[in-house]
C-alpha cells in the first residue's frame, strides 16, 4: 500500500488501540514493503524458506543466470540437478517443479489470485506442496497489496505483539488473531507496524 494510505491506516489504529497511540508517536509508521506478483514471486518464496535473506539472494543470482525469465515454462523444462545445483535441497527442488507444474497444468493460476478474495486465495496457494499459511499470507501482504491480512504464525509478530501488549511472554498464533481482531480491516498496517516495531522496541 502507498505511504500515506499506510500512515492513515495507522492513525485508524492508534484510534482504537491505546498501546498503539502511546508508542507511534516513539517509533513511527512503517514503510510499505511491496513485492511483484506472479510466478516468479512465488517460486522466489520457496527459495527464501528457512535460509537467510543473502543465502536466498545467492541462489535465485546462480537461478536467474540460468533461467534469464523465470517463468513455469522455464522451470519445468530445467533439469532437477540444474537447481539442485545452484543451491536447491532436494524438497524445494520438488516444490518449485510442482509449482510450475501445476500451473501449467491449470490448477494453480497465480495471475488468478488478484480476482479472488482473501480466503479463497490463501486456500489456492496452500493447497500447493510447500506453502503454509504463512507463505501464503504474506504473499497476499506484500504481492497483493492486500489490506486486512495479520500472518500470526510469524515469530517476530508474536514477540512484538506481547511486548506492546506487556505481556510476560508472547501470545500462541490463536491468541494473536484474537488480540487484534479489534484492528479489522486494518490488521495488514497493524503487522508491518509491530514488524517495525520489533525492531525498535525495548527487550
Amino acid at each position: 500500500m502507498p505511504q500515506d494510505t499506510l500512515e492513515n491506516a495507522m492513525q485508524s489504529l492508534a484510534e482504537q488501540d491505546a498501546d498503539i497511540a502511546c508508542v507511534l508517536p516513539q517509533v513511527g509508521a512503517p514503510a510499505p514493503r511491496p513485492r511483484d506478483k506472479g510466478f516468479a514471486t512465488l517460486f522466489t518464496t520457496i527459495v527464501s524458506q528457512q535460509i537467510s535473506t543473502e543465502a536466498a539472494r545467492a541462489i535465485m543470482g546462480r537461478i536467474n543466470a540460468q533461467l534469464p525469465a523465470l517463468t513455469a515454462s522455464a522451470v519445468a523444462a530445467i533439469d532437477g540437478q540444474a537447481l539442485r545445483d545452484a543451491g536447491l535441497s532436494w524438497r524445494k527442488v520438488e516444490y518449485a517443479q510442482g509449482l510450475a507444474e501445476a500451473e501449467l497444468a491449470g490448477t494453480f493460476n497465480a495471475d488468478a489470485l488478484d480476482a479472488m478474495n482473501d480466503a479463497d486465495a490463501i486456500a489456492a496457494i496452500t493447497a500447493l506442496r510447500g506453502f503454509g499459511r504463512w507463505s501464503a499470507e504474506i504473499y497476499l501482504m506484500f504481492s497483493l497489496g492486500r489490506s486486512d491480512i495479520f500472518p500470526a504464525d510469524d515469530l517476530a509478530l508474536r514477540v512484538a505483539l506481547g511486548r506492546l501488549k506487556g505481556l510476560d511472554e508472547k501470545p500462541t498464533p490463536a491468541q494473536a488473531r484474537r488480540m487484534v481482531e479489534h484492528w479489522a480491516p486494518q490488521r495488514s498496517a497493524g503487522a508491518l507496524f509491530l514488524w517495525h516495531y520489533y525492531r525498535g522496541a525495548p527487550a
